[in-house]
């Protein structure tokens, strides 16, 4: 419940909707989101967004998922051209024994990790003191 209070879910969907939406608050947000995500905080619409029961259409923006493939259909008129044209660039995705960490694991759902990991954000979505 933590988390999903702070951030709006957990899930892969869910994450990559968040990521879009950190990303179109613009470059220095996103890299002050990457470097410490309680930063987000400071954010007036995210400030904002927690004064609203539903935030999803503030925190999470799906489609900046989709500008680069709408972009490349405007420019070629083809839709379908752009996933053939990304698969070209990246080449064959393969599988590797070179896993990118994804940081620590903890309980995303323990009120008391998340207000500790992030005191900004729980003090904002979840009404504690930082």
């Amino acid at each position: 419940m933590a988390l999903a209070a702070v951030l709006g879910g957990c899930s892969d969907d869910s994450f990559m909707d968040f990521r879009a939406g950190v990303i179109a608050l613009g470059c220095l947000w996103y890299q002050r989101v990457a470097a410490d995500l309680d930063s987000l905080a400071a954010h007036p619409d995210v400030v904002q967004a927690a004064n609203f029961r539903d935030r999803s259409e503030v925190l999470f923006y799906e489609d900046v998922n989709y500008a680069a493939s709408g972009a490349f259909e405007r420019i070629t008129g083809d839709a379908d051209a752009f996933y053939e044209a990304w698969r070209s660039f990246r080449g064959a995705d393969t599988e590797s024994d070179n896993a990118v960490a994804m940081g620590e694991d903890f309980d995303f759902d323990d009120d008391r990790e998340i207000c500790r990991r992030l005191p900004r954000l729980a003090a904002l979505f979840l009404g504690t003191s930082p």
